[in-house]
């Protein structure tokens, strides 16, 4: 019986080694990814009250204000992103997405260069009552949020 005790006190400091080795190993190609991996969502307030480098991509989001989106040569479109409390110009260059349009949320992808954000990617809304949680937590952080029908949107 003596024996039976030894066998599974060493097969539990197995599997806790291997259990530790493999966390270890996550950590470790988390260290080595490049800094574009991670890429945070930021408010029109955030990006205003702290504006970051050019060099830095990073996801702005919130709803594209009314009567701003103007189409320019070719596939260019430039339009104002607001979260109620600040604006920012966004440029994009590229085909929308179906369901973007004016006064419905969306996150941008691109860098904040000179005063306005170049985006590189657009999402838009999966339909009339999605919208992504960050922008709903910094709408409601503005007071600007009022969900759709009554009911909280979620994604």
């Amino acid at each position: 019986m003596n024996g039976l005790k030894s066998l599974k006190k060493r097969r539990r400091v197995q599997v806790i080694a291997i259990a530790g080795v493999c966390v270890a190993l996550v950590l470790v190609v988390l260290a080595f990814l490049p800094a574009e991996s991670f890429q945070f969502f930021r408010s029109p307030s955030e990006v205003t009250q702290a504006p970051p480098p050019p060099t830095e991509r990073f996801r702005i989001g919130g709803l594209v204000a009314e009567g701003t989106l103007t189409r320019g040569q070719g596939e260019q479109i430039s339009f104002l992103v607001t979260d109620g409390g600040a604006s920012i110009p966004v440029v994009f260059t590229g085909i929308l997405p179906d369901l973007f349009e004016e006064g419905q949320g969306m996150v941008a992808q691109g860098n904040y260069v000179n005063g306005r954000f170049e985006a590189v990617e657009i999402l838009a809304k999966h339909d009339e009552t999605y919208m992504p949680a960050e922008v709903v937590d910094a709408l409601k952080e503005q007071g600007v949020y009022q969900p759709t029908n009554g009911a909280a949107a979620t994604n």
